[in-house]
């Protein structure tokens, strides 16, 4: 049986920056073709393309729970962790304006914008972790049994943590 979870909403900040680049760059190359250079006209069409791209790519956020796995999509990242491998009795939820050595430090392998974050990063207490923030507040932290966390920001992480706990409970102890 599948479960799904909801991700918290992205700030439309994190998309502004993206949108305010390629207004940049389209207002840059109408100047350069207005000037009468005909071989930078290409660029437009590149530059649309890869605003698209990369706003895709922010949407692709999911949290699933299948067959004692969980998976979290994030951007171009996905990270799929037995239940055996979470501890979950060390799992809460924490504010990172209070926990501050939770918060992202490094970005590895990820992206990065303000009010978004989804990837692979270190974090402040020099941890290894994968991240898909969209909100500061009622973060969930998975701590895995080799040292990385899992930091998400869900609707309801109450809801992720207590089925966590319910397919730990019946897996048998090894």
């Amino acid at each position: 049986m599948s479960q799904e979870f909801a991700i918290r909403p992205v700030s439309p900040y994190a998309f502004a920056l993206p949108g305010l680049a390629l207004v940049a760059a389209a207002a840059g190359v109408i100047v350069v073709m207005y000037r009468g250079d005909p071989k930078v006209a290409w660029v437009f069409p590149i530059m649309l393309l890869s605003a698209g791209l990369i706003t895709s790519i922010l949407r692709r956020r999911r949290v699933s729970l299948e067959d004692g796995v969980l998976t979290v999509a994030a951007g171009f990242n996905t990270r799929r962790v037995g239940i055996g491998e979470i501890d979950v009795d060390g799992a809460r939820i924490v504010d990172l304006a209070e926990h501050t050595s939770l918060k992202p430090a490094l970005k590895v392998m990820g992206s990065s914008l303000p009010g978004y974050n989804a990837g692979h990063f270190r974090l402040r207490d020099r941890s290894k972790a994968f991240l898909l923030l969209s909100s500061r507040s009622r973060v969930l932290v998975l701590p895995e049994k080799n040292g990385a966390k899992l930091l998400l920001s869900l609707e309801r992480p109450q809801a992720l943590l207590d089925a966590l706990q319910r397919v730990a409970e019946r897996r048998p102890a090894r």
